[in-house]
């Protein structure tokens, strides 16, 4: 399968911060486990309480849109051949206050609007570091 944002494109270095968020194949959040707020990207300290103890919360990965960009200029070599691509910032329908973001599978034959639903789906990537990956992409949901 030709990845989304093409075979050149670096993957991602996990840690104990994103592991979660690229191998799962599910929107997982932090939870933090003193205060129950949740937050994305995750951080060492829960950005409510200060406490430094997380599990995870997952989504059921339906949201809508909150902003958009294309993209026509690559930023990095390896992006030419793939502009343009459109990258989202998502709310979840499922955790009010958490946005992440993410690039949208394929180009939207109508116009792309503030407030469309979207649906998480995932690539799969064999990593020869870390092994299997599943990054989170995004569609238009129907």
């Amino acid at each position: 399968m030709t990845r989304i944002l093409g075979e050149d494109w670096l993957l991602p270095e996990l840690d104990d911060l994103n592991r979660e968020w690229f191998t799962r194949g599910r929107i997982c959040v932090q939870l933090c486990n003193a205060c129950g707020g949740t937050q994305h990207p995750p951080e060492v300290l829960c950005q409510s309480c200060g406490s430094q103890d997380f599990g995870w919360q997952e989504s059921e990965g339906a949201g809508r849109i909150e902003s958009f960009t294309r993209v026509h200029h690559p930023v990095h070599p390896a992006l030419k051949d793939q502009c343009p691509y459109t990258v989202l910032i998502v709310s979840l329908d499922d955790l009010p206050g958490v946005h992440v973001i993410g690039n949208l599978k394929e180009e939207a034959a109508t116009p792309l609007a503030v407030g469309q639903a979207v649906r998480a789906i995932f690539e799969q990537i064999e990593d020869p570091e870390f092994g299997p990956l599943e990054i989170p992409q995004w569609e238009l949901a129907s």
